[in-house]
């Protein structure tokens, strides 16, 4: 059968749907139309982009030249490319202009270099990006892997809009991002966006409140279903629809305005959820094993100490989403196990990836031979 596919948002605890994938690819299934909300739209995205589930493995599995995931450079030290903007920008944070009248001619040159030694520090750089610009890190090396993905093996899709990309792969893909300017769900595909670079859709709908920073739509990217919203502040699509499954069901004419009239059937959708109330067999012994290196968030105290804190307020914030739709379509959800796995878990080791994949590919079996026993 071909399938229209939803992967809920929920950062490195996507491994599960790696797993999915193989179990609908064993029984012949084939993706139709996917739909992906944070980290779910990369694998929307890959997919989309005719990964198989192997490939996607192999995706995820990178590792830098120092053993490290390659998802792990994701969360990376915010760089700034105008020195003077940021300037300004700390400037502004503590309340102190350059031209202060209170702050004498002769003393501005020590400020600037106070400044500038400031911002050579690491923790003052993720203080400036959190409070300027919404988020601990920057995404700059999200953007980099998402162009090597798309022109992997002559694909050539790394610098397409989101038009280009549909005429290309033949494919329909949209991934869900929120607008807090003017407070409302974008989905991003070929009839809503078209003029939209593909990567930035996918690094938007990434955007974690306070863990990525913001995007800022840009007025090249084109108009949003005719309405221009330059200069509007995109982030995180779990704000809004973080398992955007009614996308795929309803037939009304707002809906089918954004997602196109492909006639889709019940029978049809697979919506796959991130379920931290359902055990990964295996994971606490995997979580034992020493990788030998310290991991990202055991480098530094404080460090650690922030970034657990923004896990557990975007995990808190992209909870609880579209469940009256969740409860009403419950035998189209296939629920992949993911409890002990955090959102910002990147830089996990082999032995830790590979229990979630298998539950996922456990927890797919199980949802195929319920729904369709004679298959």
């Amino acid at each position: 059968m071909d399938f229209d596919l939803v992967f809920e948002g929920g950062g490195a605890k996507g491994l599960a749907f790696v797993g999915a994938l193989k179990a609908l690819e064993r029984h012949g299934h084939r993706p139709r139309r996917v739909i992906g909300t944070s980290a779910g739209s990369i694998t929307a995205l890959l997919v989309a982009a005719g990964y198989s589930a192997e490939e996607c493995m192999a995706a995820i599995n990178e590792r830098t030249p120092n053993g490290r995931s390659r998802f792990a450079s994701f969360l990376q030290i915010p760089e700034f490319s105008e020195q003077q903007e940021l300037s300004e920008s700390l400037r502004r944070w503590i309340q102190t202009e350059e031209d202060n009248p209170m702050l004498p001619n002769f003393i501005e040159p020590l400020f600037d270099k106070m400044v500038e030694g400031m911002l050579r520090k690491d923790l003052t750089r993720h203080l400036i990006s959190l409070v300027e610009f919404g988020g601990w890190y920057g995404g700059e090396n999200l953007l980099i892997y998402l162009k090597e993905k798309l022109d992997a093996a002559d694909r050539c899709l790394g610098d397409s809009t989101l038009s280009e990309f549909a005429k290309i792969t033949g494919r329909d893909l949209s991934v869900v991002a929120s607008d807090i300017t003017s407070k409302k769900m974008l989905v991003l595909n070929h009839h809503t966006a078209p003029a939209c670079p593909t990567i930035w859709a996918v690094r938007m709908s990434m955007s974690c409140p306070l863990v990525w920073q913001e995007v800022i739509w840009r007025k090249a990217w084109g108009n949003y279903s005719g309405i221009d919203i330059s200069g509007h502040t995109i982030v995180d699509g779990g704000l809004t629809s973080n398992f955007p499954i009614k996308l795929l069901l309803s037939g009304d004419l707002d809906v089918v305005e954004i997602m196109g009239d492909l006639n889709s059937l019940p029978e049809n959708v697979i919506g796959l959820l991130l379920d931290d109330d359902l055990e990964v067999p295996g994971a606490q012994d995997a979580a034992k094993i020493d990788s030998g290196a310290p991991s990202f968030l055991e480098r530094s105290d404080l460090l650690g100490g922030m970034v657990f804190r923004l896990q557990g307020m975007a995990e808190t914030l992209l909870a609880s989403h579209d469940k009256s739709v969740l409860d009403a379509h419950e035998q189209l959800v296939c629920r992949l196990p993911a409890r002990g796995y955090g959102i910002l878990e990147f830089d996990l080791t082999p032995e830790r990836m590979a229990p979630i994949v298998q539950a996922g590919e456990a927890a797919m079996e199980a949802h195929l031979a319920a729904r369709f026993p004679a298959g």
